[in-house]
């Protein structure tokens, strides 16, 4: 077994449900919670329960991991200190509940159905398909789901989706942002084009063709779609190399295909410069198994500090996040993944909320989710913030532009 296996395990006993007992408090429907109304399902006096459905297993368990790790490191340590202070003026120690869906629709309904009268609110899952597999029934029994880790802007909607909230930038920010960049070069570039054949690569490519429209010296010469299910997107590769093109836009989310695309560019000795959505960029995982060394540049979008890379390595908001990561969510690897540090910002988001709510009800904790603005939460670079306060817009908006650099990644203003 490999050490990221037992990582993996030591999180999670896949395939069941995963009880992280951050807290040996009983979860239910509240009934000693008498602060304002009355308390909804898995909030009592003392402890709070979140649920979390996500890959625990198959081809994108490595982040979906993450998911479940950095939330039961934030509030492994917080309950370890007593405990999260509410609005109602009661501290409550927060229990995890997670379950493996493998990253697939049918079981994400099944584990919602199974945790939403046990769990105050839903958060931290991993996927478009599954996260929409059970966004209308949470909308139907009016339980949270919020801070998922989802692109997708009808989560962001709140007309659409008034029980939801997305946490990362929506795939229509990350195209625009790279756009922007190679619009922005003044040189002549032509692009080929590989997305996911639903709204995570339509959105992507969305923003990057608005960001580009206009730019006379920019266009789009081969543009290819391939499906989440497939095993290999090799005649893919070998019909968009043949365009030549200089840029690869590559809308990818499954990590053993981006890391085979890699491959298989280098194989056809097609070496563009690659745009990479930032949740299949880990310079670990993807990058250096896929010789990304082997083109020009490769580029993606981050709003989160890389605990690999040497400029954090003495940053105090890194060094208690790796601590916290190894103590309480007994995740002892450097994370290869972004997820272990956006789901540690989404522990650090609900905090704030949960420090505005004054009942112990879903509807005060969705009126106080939405009240956050300018948030700093930690491990969150520069020129980024937690918002949620726009309608249409995730709790993280902003993301700035890097470029691979052999073992981590480098902030860009400039192509090239």
């Amino acid at each position: 077994m490999s050490k990221r296996s037992r990582s993996i395990l030591g999180i999670v006993a896949l395939g069941s449900a995963l009880a992280v007992t951050l807290a040996g408090c009983a979860r239910g429907g509240g009934s000693d919670a008498t602060s304002g109304g009355e308390a909804s399902p898995g909030i009592t006096d003392t402890s709070i329960s979140l649920g979390i459905t996500t890959p625990l297993s198959g081809a994108t368990a490595g982040p979906g991991t993450c998911t479940v790790a950095g939330i039961t490191a934030y509030f492994g340590a917080k309950n370890a200190d007593g405990g999260v202070e509410f609005g109602d003026g009661k501290t409550r120690t927060v229990e995890i509940e997670a379950l493996d869906d493998a990253y697939d629709p049918q079981k994400a309904k099944a584990n919602y159905d199974q945790l939403k009268d046990s769990v105050f609110a839903m958060t931290a899952g991993l996927g478009t398909p599954t996260n929409r597999a059970y966004r209308e029934a949470a909308i139907a029994d009016e339980v949270p789901q919020v801070l998922v880790m989802t692109g997708d802007p009808i989560f962001s909607e709140t007309e659409e989706s008034p029980w939801q909230l997305g946490f990362v930038p929506i795939y229509q920010n990350e195209g625009e942002a790279f756009g922007e960049l190679l619009a922005a070069s003044g040189e002549d570039h032509t692009v080929a084009i590989l997305a996911q054949n639903d709204d995570y690569g339509e959105g992507y490519v969305e923003g990057f063709k608005e960001a580009i429209e206009g730019a006379d010296n920019i266009e789009v010469v081969k543009e290819l779609t391939y499906e989440a299910t497939d095993t290999a997107v090799d005649a893919q590769l070998t019909e968009l190399a043949a365009s030549g093109a200089d840029v690869f836009f590559n809308a990818m989310s499954i990590t053993p295909l981006v890391i085979s695309s890699l491959q298989k560019a280098q194989q056809l000795g097609w070496t563009p410069s690659w745009f990479l959505p930032s949740n299949t960029s880990s310079p670990s995982a993807i990058l250096q198994p896929g010789g990304a060394d082997a083109f020009p540049g490769v580029y993606s979008v981050s709003f989160a500090k890389a605990p690999a890379s040497p400029v954090f390595a003495d940053d105090e908001d890194v060094q208690a996040f790796l601590s916290q990561l190894k103590e309480y969510a007994d995740y002892q690897d450097m994370p290869a993944f972004p997820h272990c540090m956006w789901s540690y910002m989404v522990g650090a988001t609900l905090e704030q909320a949960f420090a505005e709510m004054t009942e112990p009800t879903r509807d005060n904790f969705m009126e106080a989710l939405r009240s956050i603005a300018d948030f700093q939460a930690p491990l969150m670079l520069d020129g980024t913030a937690v918002d949620t306060t726009v309608d249409g817009q995730p709790a993280v908006s902003s993301v700035v532009v890097q470029k691979y650099n052999g073992t981590g990644y480098t902030t860009v203003e400039d192509f090239g």
